[in-house]
Protein backbone atom coordinates (compact mmCIF):
# COMPACT_ATOMS: atom_id res chain seq x y z
CA UNK A 1 0.00 0.00 0.00
CA UNK A 2 1.39 3.44 -0.38
CA UNK A 3 1.58 5.91 1.60
CA UNK A 4 1.57 9.85 1.33
CA UNK A 5 4.43 12.02 2.34
CA UNK A 6 4.49 16.46 2.15
CA UNK A 7 7.38 18.53 1.84
CA UNK A 8 7.53 22.17 2.19
CA UNK A 9 9.55 23.86 -0.89
CA UNK A 10 10.79 27.73 -0.29
CA UNK A 11 9.58 29.01 -4.41
CA UNK A 12 8.32 27.02 -7.41
CA UNK A 13 11.80 26.38 -9.38
CA UNK A 14 12.94 24.43 -5.89
CA UNK A 15 9.61 22.49 -6.35
CA UNK A 16 10.68 21.56 -9.77
CA UNK A 17 13.94 20.41 -8.54
CA UNK A 18 12.33 18.44 -5.96
CA UNK A 19 9.81 16.93 -8.65
CA UNK A 20 13.12 15.17 -10.73
CA UNK A 21 14.87 14.68 -7.63
CA UNK A 22 11.80 12.59 -6.46
CA UNK A 23 11.33 10.60 -9.95
CA UNK A 24 14.95 9.79 -9.48
CA UNK A 25 14.63 8.39 -6.68
CA UNK A 26 11.83 6.15 -8.09
CA UNK A 27 8.77 7.45 -7.30
CA UNK A 28 6.64 7.15 -10.75
CA UNK A 29 5.43 10.69 -11.96
CA UNK A 30 1.84 10.44 -11.67
CA UNK A 31 2.96 9.91 -7.78
CA UNK A 32 4.08 13.28 -7.72
CA UNK A 33 1.66 16.21 -7.11
CA UNK A 34 2.24 20.02 -5.82
CA UNK A 35 0.17 22.33 -4.06
CA UNK A 36 0.25 25.86 -4.02
CA UNK A 37 -2.18 29.09 -3.19
CA UNK A 38 -4.47 29.92 -6.50
CA UNK A 39 -2.59 32.18 -7.96
CA UNK A 40 0.45 30.06 -8.45
CA UNK A 41 -1.04 27.11 -9.05
CA UNK A 42 -3.35 28.74 -12.37
CA UNK A 43 -0.82 30.25 -13.82
CA UNK A 44 2.64 28.21 -12.98
CA UNK A 45 1.83 24.85 -12.27
CA UNK A 46 0.79 21.94 -14.79
CA UNK A 47 -3.05 20.25 -15.05
CA UNK A 48 -1.33 16.84 -13.95
CA UNK A 49 0.87 17.78 -11.25
CA UNK A 50 -2.57 19.62 -9.59
CA UNK A 51 -4.26 18.06 -6.52
CA UNK A 52 -7.85 17.83 -6.36
CA UNK A 53 -9.13 21.12 -3.68
CA UNK A 54 -11.24 18.68 -2.48
CA UNK A 55 -11.77 15.44 -0.49
CA UNK A 56 -14.44 13.70 -3.14
CA UNK A 57 -12.99 10.84 -3.97
CA UNK A 58 -11.92 9.92 -0.09
CA UNK A 59 -15.32 10.66 0.59
CA UNK A 60 -17.13 8.74 -2.03
CA UNK A 61 -15.03 5.51 -1.26
CA UNK A 62 -16.00 5.96 2.47
CA UNK A 63 -19.63 6.45 1.82
CA UNK A 64 -19.58 3.43 -0.68
CA UNK A 65 -18.12 1.49 2.14
CA UNK A 66 -20.40 2.80 4.63
CA UNK A 67 -23.47 2.67 2.53
CA UNK A 68 -22.69 -0.96 0.91
CA UNK A 69 -22.03 -2.32 4.89
CA UNK A 70 -25.44 -0.72 6.04
CA UNK A 71 -27.31 -1.89 3.10
CA UNK A 72 -26.60 -5.30 3.57
CA UNK A 73 -26.78 -5.59 7.57
CA UNK A 74 -30.21 -4.38 6.65
CA UNK A 75 -30.97 -6.74 4.12
CA UNK A 76 -29.44 -9.33 6.18
CA UNK A 77 -32.42 -8.61 9.16
CA UNK A 78 -34.88 -7.98 6.63
CA UNK A 79 -34.15 -12.00 5.55
CA UNK A 80 -34.35 -13.17 8.95
CA UNK A 81 -38.10 -11.85 9.13
CA UNK A 82 -40.49 -13.88 7.06
CA UNK A 83 -43.45 -12.15 6.63
CA UNK A 84 -41.17 -9.41 4.27
CA UNK A 85 -40.25 -12.03 2.11
CA UNK A 86 -36.77 -11.04 1.25
CA UNK A 87 -34.24 -13.37 0.16
CA UNK A 88 -30.53 -13.39 -0.01
CA UNK A 89 -30.45 -11.96 -3.20
CA UNK A 90 -32.52 -8.93 -2.16
CA UNK A 91 -30.28 -8.39 1.06
CA UNK A 92 -27.76 -8.52 -2.01
CA UNK A 93 -29.72 -6.06 -3.71
CA UNK A 94 -30.08 -3.67 -0.77
CA UNK A 95 -25.84 -3.91 -0.37
CA UNK A 96 -26.00 -2.50 -3.61
CA UNK A 97 -28.23 0.45 -3.27
CA UNK A 98 -26.61 1.22 0.27
CA UNK A 99 -23.36 1.60 -1.68
CA UNK A 100 -24.98 3.38 -4.17
CA UNK A 101 -26.61 5.88 -1.91
CA UNK A 102 -23.69 6.47 0.26
CA UNK A 103 -21.16 6.99 -2.24
CA UNK A 104 -23.82 9.69 -4.07
CA UNK A 105 -24.62 11.36 -0.51
CA UNK A 106 -20.65 11.17 0.82
CA UNK A 107 -19.50 12.47 -2.76
CA UNK A 108 -21.69 15.64 -2.48
CA UNK A 109 -20.13 16.37 1.36
CA UNK A 110 -17.01 15.75 0.02
CA UNK A 111 -16.97 17.99 -2.54
CA UNK A 112 -17.53 20.81 0.13
CA UNK A 113 -15.03 19.84 2.37
CA UNK A 114 -10.97 20.71 1.36
CA UNK A 115 -8.63 18.26 0.97
CA UNK A 116 -6.97 17.33 3.70
CA UNK A 117 -3.27 17.90 2.99
CA UNK A 118 -4.90 21.79 1.82
CA UNK A 119 -6.52 21.64 5.24
CA UNK A 120 -3.17 20.65 7.27
CA UNK A 121 -0.85 22.94 6.11
CA UNK A 122 -3.51 26.41 4.79
CA UNK A 123 -0.84 28.41 6.61
CA UNK A 124 2.31 27.14 4.39
CA UNK A 125 -0.24 27.76 1.68
CA UNK A 126 -1.04 31.07 2.59
CA UNK A 127 2.27 31.98 2.93
CA UNK A 128 3.26 31.00 -0.39
CA UNK A 129 5.28 28.10 -0.23
CA UNK A 130 4.86 25.15 -2.65
CA UNK A 131 3.99 21.89 -1.09
CA UNK A 132 5.13 18.34 -2.70
CA UNK A 133 3.16 15.75 -2.07
CA UNK A 134 4.75 12.09 -2.84
CA UNK A 135 2.84 8.82 -2.73
CA UNK A 136 5.08 5.89 -3.12
CA UNK A 137 6.09 2.76 -0.79
CA UNK A 138 8.52 3.22 1.88
CA UNK A 139 11.48 2.28 0.24
CA UNK A 140 10.63 4.95 -2.65
CA UNK A 141 9.64 7.66 0.12
CA UNK A 142 13.03 7.18 2.22
CA UNK A 143 15.40 7.68 -0.97
CA UNK A 144 13.28 10.63 -2.09
CA UNK A 145 12.84 12.20 1.38
CA UNK A 146 16.47 11.92 1.14
CA UNK A 147 16.83 13.55 -1.76
CA UNK A 148 14.18 16.73 -1.08
CA UNK A 149 16.20 17.47 2.50
CA UNK A 150 19.44 17.71 0.46
CA UNK A 151 17.81 20.46 -1.67
CA UNK A 152 16.44 22.08 1.35
CA UNK A 153 12.93 21.23 1.47
CA UNK A 154 11.37 20.61 4.84
CA UNK A 155 9.34 17.37 5.52
CA UNK A 156 5.85 18.44 7.19
CA UNK A 157 4.44 16.23 9.81
CA UNK A 158 1.90 13.94 7.13
CA UNK A 159 1.74 10.45 6.70
CA UNK A 160 -1.16 8.63 5.48
CA UNK A 161 -2.58 6.20 3.25
CA UNK A 162 -2.51 7.24 -0.53
CA UNK A 163 -6.14 7.87 -1.52
CA UNK A 164 -6.15 5.44 -4.48
CA UNK A 165 -3.25 2.67 -3.65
Amino acid sequence: MKKRHVFSAEGLSLAREAVDAARFAGVADDDILLVANSEIEKHAIADKRKMADTDLMNATARGAGYGATTGLLAGLVAVAIPPLGITIAGAAALGLAGAMVGSLSSALLGATVPDPVRQQFEDEIAAGRILVVLDGDDTQLADAGAALARLGLRAMPYEAASAMS
